[in-house]
């Protein structure tokens, strides 16, 4: 995924990393146990990008219990640094608001038969 780049007073660019290449990069992210990548499933909960490149995610899971809760965070992180232009990646997992269905797109919810 390429960045795009922005001028700056010096005449110099630097890259720019949008909000769609980390939803890109989140989006390649799967839960173990359901087909639907955890961008679709709402597990993302905010995104916030720095000029420097660092990006920060807020994330949760179906539920605390979750087999997946060690690795999941580390697989959006490790997605996020394939980014061109990438800095540091912070990725906190959150437990408020607690997730639930209504927070899944609703591609997510046909695929898994939830209407």
């Amino acid at each position: 995924m390429q960045p795009t780049t922005t001028w700056t007073p010096d005449g110099e660019t630097r890259a720019t990393i949008s909000e769609d290449a980390v939803i890109g990069a989140i989006a390649t992210v799967f839960d173990p146990e359901i087909p639907v990548n955890i961008y679709e499933l709402g597990l993302i909960y905010a995104i916030e990008i720095a000029d420097t490149g660092d990006i920060k995610v807020e994330m949760t899971l179906t539920a605390p219990a979750c087999p997946s809760a060690q690795e999941l965070p580390e697989m959006v992180r490790a997605a996020i640094l394939q980014i061109e232009g990438v800095g540091t990646v912070i990725v906190d997992t959150v437990w408020d608001p607690p997730w639930d269905p209504s927070r899944m797109s609703e591609d997510a919810r046909l695929s898994l038969n939830m209407f």
